[in-house]
């Protein structure tokens, strides 16, 4: 049985430049909708209801189970191990905010920060291999590294990691009017 996922704040923004189209996104924690000018306040709730379905069914088709999540972990452990790798256990988990995974080698259990959900495939295949890299390497030394030098996108996963954790770090700047 699964939470339902927290409320999020809606920020309508009204744009006299938008005509007809009408759009949505993820900010923080917060959705924001973007509508023409002069829709009306009825308009505006009937596609504010649309769009936040949208969003949700788009979330939901990318989000994997804890099923998935150990199937997907040991493919890649086949692939980049040779299967050395195995895991007992791998979870998403809501109690990780300052990281990604998490993984205990005596007990073979990799936990893999809600965060990661959503995000793209090869982010969390890295976040993955580096939690199976350490059932093989517990620390963070040469050898540690050499595996996942394996994966060809290493660099470019860390690299938007290191741009999630700096966004976060960013005041935040309220909209311009008109948008």
């Amino acid at each position: 049985m699964s939470a339902d996922p927290p409320q999020r704040a809606v920020e309508v923004r009204r744009s006299a430049r938008r005509r007809r189209t009408v759009s949505a996104y993820r900010e923080g924690d917060r959705t924001v909708v973007l509508i023409p000018a002069r829709m009306s306040e009825a308009e505006e709730r009937r596609w504010v209801g649309v769009m936040l379905d949208k969003l949700a069914a788009q979330e939901n088709k990318r989000t994997l189970g804890d099923a998935e999540l150990t199937a997907r972990a040991e493919r890649l452990s086949e692939q980049y191990f040779g299967s050395r790798a195995r895991p007992r256990s791998v979870r998403w988990v809501t109690n990780q905010n300052t990281r990604w995974g998490s993984c205990t080698p005596a007990e073979g259990s990799i936990r893999l920060s809600h965060r990661l959900q959503g995000m793209p495939e090869y982010v969390v295949d890295y976040v993955l291999l580096h939690e199976l890299a350490h059932l093989l390497v517990p620390g963070h030394g040469p050898r540690f590294w050499e595996l996942l030098e394996a994966y060809p996108r290493t660099e470019r996963a860390r690299g938007y990691l290191e741009g999630i954790v700096a966004a976060e770090r960013l005041p935040t700047v309220p909209a311009a009017r008109g948008e």
